[in-house]
This record gives structure tokens, sequence and C-alpha cells, in this order.
């Protein structure tokens, strides 16, 4: 069996007919991942215990002929953001090297009630924050494409050993852009659910009202397999939405045909590479003629979704990130003559400078005499963003973009400019600044043979729409 190509799909209805093993499959995954992995470094951790269990108890089912969950032996990478009882979670950062949780995030945990094996940790901007992976505390993530580029951030990691076939499927989480950027860079297909679709329980805070969670995968389909499992009300969650999950591999089933799709100018102008145009405006072709009818729009605020996009999550770090003191977890300074030097010292050689950086400038915008003239106007431009959104889905069902303005750069190439590093977002932001579902879909490559990415953006909770067009994108392009 070549696990390089194998999807989720095809995994677990080779483990249900017994064609291969959940146990042996996963040993199949630690030893390409102890082959390959060092070169790239998408995984952090690895849970060869907990994996070997649940493979285990995968195959003890099939033997007895009982019925098999959804995900039945799947092997699957967790982004290192999401708390795993038992097994070290670090969100890339120093601050949380030896952090172990006592509890799983509730979509890891779902995914394992599904009957998926976790076989590890992968790497990531420390603390979410990074368009490039190379935030990390423990070194940079290599695009396997092309191992002097790098993978995108901050869900490299995860969109990596996707792309490298060191894992079937993963997880990652979206702030800005952080599932999309990272698959459009890779060439795999990333999913941000609408806001609330999936519980953030247990998932390491970055932007409270920003973060989602959300699947990196080879195919839509494989998409909409992990969605399904992970979507759904959690009480635990405050912000989880209470409405029902539908049935999203019956969705991608639907024909596009009549569907309107909007093409929005502010996407497409200045910074947009020709080569990622080209690509885009060749996948939106394909769609035309899978019979969706092609509207162009404007979307008039989004220039301003940048600025807006880093004062709000600037500013939700810096109330979040507050809790790393050195008191209840993680690392503390030794050697502190007083409690304040020993936030201080703690916070100093914990956090790396990109952290810093956003802290700083988080405390800034919420500080006393600056709120109403950053954070409060912020807020009022999101709205403003939100009902751009609001009033282009009166007309169309859903919006194509690219997904970067670029392909993947090289590893290096931004570090010494925050404000370019910051403009590899400025296609995904709007997104997750006004809540809704987002996909990336791989649709060709540059001149260099870097991957490209189509962008779907829908309305809230409609997620089945963009799965339906990626999947009917996937087959024209393979026609």
């Amino acid at each position: 069996m070549n696990i390089d190509v194998l999807t989720v799909e095809f995994a677990r209805s080779a483990i249900a007919e017994r064609q291969v093993t959940a146990t042996h499959l996963a040993e199949q995954f630690y030893k390409k991942i102890e082959a390959e992995d060092p070169e790239i470094h998408a995984y952090l951790t690895l849970c060869r215990e907990r994996a070997l269990a649940k493979a285990d108890e995968v195959d003890r089912l099939a033997d007895k002929g009982e019925f098999l969950p959804p995900l039945a032996g799947v092997p699957v990478a967790i982004k290192d953001v999401m708390a795993t009882c038992g097994v070290r979670t670090t969100a890339g950062s120093k601050i949380l090297n030896d952090f172990v949780p006592p509890y799983d995030c509730t979509a890891v945990a779902r995914l394992e009630q599904a009957g998926a094996v976790v076989l590890g940790k992968t790497n990531c901007d420390e603390f979410a924050m990074g368009s490039s992976n190379e935030n990390s505390a423990y070194g940079p993530v290599r695009n396997p494409r092309e191992k002097t580029r790098v993978p995108g951030g901050s869900s490299g990691g995860s969109a990596a050993a996707v792309a490298a076939g060191t894992a079937v499927a993963a997880l990652g989480s979206d702030t800005g852009g952080s599932i999309r950027q990272p698959a459009s860079f890779c060439g795999v297909v990333g999913l941000m659910p609408t806001y609330g679709r999936v519980s953030r329980y247990g998932l390491i805070a970055f932007g409270s009202s920003l973060d989602h969670i959300g699947p990196l995968t080879k195919t839509v389909k494989d998409a909409a397999i992990l969605l399904r499992q992970i979507a759904g009300h959690d009480p635990l969650d405050s912000t989880s939405a209470p409405f029902p999950v539908p049935d999203y591999e019956a969705e991608i089933g639907k024909p596009v045909s009549g569907m309107k799709l909007g093409v929005p100018k502010e996407y497409f102008g200045e910074g947009l590479e020709a080569g990622v145009r080209s690509a885009v405006e060749a996948a939106i072709q394909k769609l035309a003629e899978a019979g969706c009818d092609v509207v162009p729009i404007s979307l008039p605020h989004t220039k301003y979704a940048i600025p807006t996009y880093y004062v709000v999550a600037t500013a939700e770090a810096s109330s979040n990130l507050a809790r790393y003191d050195g008191v209840r977890y993680g690392l503390r300074a030794a050697d502190a003559k007083t409690l304040s030097e020993m936030y201080r010292r703690t916070r100093d050689q914990g956090f790396g400078a990109e952290v810093k950086r956003r802290i700083m400038l988080g405390t800034y915008a919420l500080s006393a005499g600056y709120y109403d003239a950053y954070y409060l106007k912020a807020q009022r431009v999101r709205t403003l963003l939100t009902r751009d959104f609001e009033t282009a889905f009166r007309h169309v069902d859903a919006i194509v973009t690219p997904t970067s303005p670029t392909t993947a750069f090289k590893i290096g190439e931004k570090s010494d400019d925050p404000l370019a590093m910051y403009l590899a977002d400025i296609y995904t932001v709007t997104a997750d600044l006004a809540g809704i579902p987002g996909i990336s879909i791989p649709c060709g490559n540059d001149r260099q043979g870097l991957p490209i990415g189509l962008q779907i953006l829908g309305r809230h909770f409609a997620e089945g729409t963009l799965l339906r067009l990626g999947h009917a994108y996937e087959h024209a392009r393979a026609s």
C-alpha cells in the first residue's frame, strides 16, 4: 500500500475490508516519519503508545466483525495548539516546553471517538502567530514541495505532514488564514469552518473571536468526512453554535450548475503574482464550464482588512497571553527575587520575538489613551467588512479568490520585514473577521512548480456549499 497518496476515504475502507490492520498502518506511518520528518520538521511530539492503543482497539472491533466508527484506523496529526491529555502540548513556545495537559481538546476527542489514530503533534508558529512557520521556538518547518521554502503558517506543520504523506489528514487552526494559506503553499486542501461550527474548547487561545479549528486533507471529500466528525455544539464552549451538522459527504455530490460565484475586484489588484492570477482565473473558468454563473462583485472595505485584523488580533492576544506568568503552569524563571521580576523574566525567556511584538501592539491598542482610537475603531471597521460579505451573499452563493497573492517564499526571505509577512494574509483575514467559512483547494502550480490555491468563501454555516464547489472543481480539473 502506497501511504504517500492514502486518503481518509481509502484508509478507512482498507481497514474495514481487512486489507490492512490499523496497527500495521500506524507502524508504516511511524517508519515514514522517522525516515523523512527530520528534514521537514513537521512534528514536534509523537505519541506512539496512544496511537497504537487506539489502532489495537480498532483492530479488535474489526476482528470481531463489529461496526467500525467512521474514521476507524485513519492516521491523523494534530497542530500543537490543541490540548492532548497526557501528551506534551507546547503551542510552539518555550514557555510551554514541558506542559502536559490533563484533558483533550474537544475536536481531538471527537476524532478519536470516530476511530482516528493520533500520530503526534505538529510544529507551528509560536501561539499560532505567523504566516511562514518560522516563528516556532523549535525551528522552522520546510515545505515538502520545495524544502528551501516555507510551508506557510501558522498550521505549516499540519499542512506539511499531509503534503509529505506522514499523515493522512491533520487538524489546524485558523485565526487570520492559518489553515488556508499553508494549504495553498503545500498543495493540499484546507477548510476553515464558520466561527462556532467547531468547538474551541482545548484550543490554546490566540484571538478568541477569530480562532477556528479545521481539517487539512488531500481531497475535498476527506475534508467533508473530517468536518462532520468534529463539528457540532459543545456545552464546554460558550461560542459553540447549537446548529445541526449536515451530512457533508452527501452535500458534495449535489450539482453546482446555476450557482452564482462572486469574483471581487479587490482580490485581483496590485501585489497578485501573474502566475497565481492566471491559475485562479483558469480555475474560475472551470467552474463556469461546470455550469456556475460568474458575477463581478465588490467588497469595498477590503483595503482596511489587514490593519483591522492586526489591531483586533493583537489586542486579544495581549489579553489571552497574560496568563503565562510562571505561576500556574509552564516555564518559571529561576533566581527571581520578587514576584514582578519573576513575571518579567519568565515572559522574556519564554516568549519569542513575534509574540512579544504582538503583545506590545495589542497592549498599546487597549491602553486607556488609545482604546477608542484603535481597538474600538477596528471593531467598527470589522462590522463594515462583515456587511460587505452580507451584501455580496444576497446576490451570489459563494465568493472565489486567490488564497494567497504569492506562492511559497524562501525561508528567511521575509523574516526581517514584519509588514511584508503580515501582507501574506491579505486575502484570508477578511473571512476570519467576518466569521464566515472558507476553503483553499489546489488549482495548479507556478513556473517553479510551486502550488497555488483557489479560495472559496461562503455564507455562515454554508460549509456544504464550499465543499460542493470544491469537489466539483477537483473533478473538472481532473477530467
